[in-house]
């Protein structure tokens, strides 16, 4: 699975995997209104869509929100935690394991030519589990980072050659940053 930086129907896409996007389900994290993205079994099966998990949305559930909310918010411990150089939190750890050992989701080749997977959501949520055993277990599990664009808290794959970005994306939180560097240097010079 592959992510681009970008929005598509309302949602972020700057974390480089669809684990880390799922993470960013939750606008304004750190602020004192966070607002969820997912709200309603709708939501879940735009978002599935958005993400180019699935060509047409699967029929989620109350059930699956639930499901979907609770493997987001492990992810999210999780990731931070690697972000931050922490230990992984036991129950998350739990959670995620068990969710990405449930069956797979099939994956087939969409009349578009493009991979997808198909499927239940159950069966969708643990293809996005194995991906952050995969992510967070792996090679760039040490180049998981947060933005630093306040008040972002997008989480992000750092692929850059010296391991040293900073924003989940220059084209939006890199560049306010760096526009409020230059009038804060202007101002002060």
């Amino acid at each position: 699975m592959t992510a681009k930086a970008e929005v598509r129907d309302g949602f972020k896409f700057r974390g480089g995997s669809p684990a880390l996007d799922l993470a960013a389900t939750v606008v304004g994290r750190l602020g004192s209104a966070p607002r969820d993205l997912l709200a309603t079994p709708a939501d879940l099966d735009r978002w599935l869509v958005a993400a180019e998990l699935v060509q047409a949305p699967p029929g989620a559930t109350d059930g699956n929100l639930v499901q979907a909310r609770s493997l987001r918010e492990a992810l999210y411990r999780l990731a931070l935690s690697r972000a931050e150089g922490a230990a992984l939190p036991d129950a998350d750890r739990d959670l995620l394991n068990g969710y990405a050992a449930l069956p797979a989701a099939p994956l087939q080749l969409g009349a578009d030519g493009r991979a997808h997977l198909s499927g239940d959501v159950r069966g969708l949520l643990a293809e996005l589990a194995r991906e952050g055993v995969s992510l967070l277990g792996g090679d760039f599990g040490d180049r998981i980072r947060q933005c630093e664009g306040p008040p972002c808290a997008v989480l992000f794959v750092d692929t850059s050659r010296k391991g040293d970005r900073r924003w989940c994306s220059m084209s939006a939180c890199g560049n306010k940053a760096k526009v409020a560097e230059y009038r804060k240097r202007e101002k002060g010079g």
